[in-house]
């Protein structure tokens, strides 16, 4: 088994999906992994959410426990000889410091950029009739970019074969790597609570910041939003693909 790379806990996470047409996805796939759908569909997700309490290694980095992350992924699967093994790859990853950054391209090749970032969560309270509200919003030159969702209620563990299962449940990584190869990481941690949104938005520069191919996809409204409260999770050290 692998060895845990980083620790942390991932928090209030705001998931918009969006239905995409797979051949805009089809020359991101890491080798030796095929695109996942659900009922006959593809989609990919924006997902912001709160990292806290981080170590690498076992070790606390000062200024680096806790930040916010925004990242657009799409969904993969791998049969292996366990059986299939259901995950995420990623078109653009969001932190706030140049340094996270840094840190993940070189250990995974992941596409991270760093730009300023800022956040705000309001959880729901029903006894005293207040509702959910988080944003997490990014910077790039003047343009300010953002991920929002209004929910409220009580959250509940996602159905077996619901959207909302196969949003949040996926437990590997797949990154394509600068030799043609694959690299293939495991996520540990436990089932997350969800509340479904009442309201789902993405204000975005599409074409500007991930290209035109993805604008008639993401300039749509979202088909679905998730709220999960999240969890404490690990990240183990990728291995590559056989």
């Amino acid at each position: 088994m692998s060895r845990r790379f980083l620790s942390a806990a991932w928090r209030n996470l705001v998931m918009l999906n969006f239905e995409i047409d797979p051949a805009v996805l089809r020359p991101l796939i890491p080798r030796g992994t095929e695109l996942d759908p659900w009922n006959g569909r593809h989609f990919v997700s924006v997902v912001g959410f709160l990292f806290l309490h981080t170590r690498v290694l076992g070790i606390p980095i000062p200024f680096y426990r806790n930040f916010e992350e925004i990242n657009l992924r799409f969904y993969v699967r791998r049969q292996a000889s366990d059986g299939w093994r259901r995950g995420v790859a990623f078109v653009k990853e969001i932190v706030p410091r140049f340094a996270i950054a840094a840190v993940a391209r070189w250990v995974y090749n992941e596409n991270y950029v760093a730009c300023p970032m800022s956040s705000s969560i309001r959880l729901p309270d029903r006894a005293r009739g207040i509702s959910g509200a988080i944003e997490y919003s990014w910077t790039r030159g003047r343009r300010r970019n953002s991920v929002s969702a209004e929910f409220d209620g009580t959250p509940a563990l996602p159905g077996s074969g619901s959207e909302e299962e196969f949003i949040t449940e996926h437990y590997w990584g797949y990154v394509p790597q600068r030799n043609g190869s694959s690299l293939e990481y495991r996520v540990e941690h436990a089932p997350w609570r969800v509340w479904r949104a009442s309201m789902g938005e993405f204000d975005c520069d599409v074409k500007g910041f991930y290209g035109e191919q993805y604008h008639d996809a993401l300039s749509q409204p979202p088909g679905s939003t998730f709220v999960a409260e999240g969890s404490d999770v690990a990240v183990y050290r990728g291995e590559g693909i056989p």
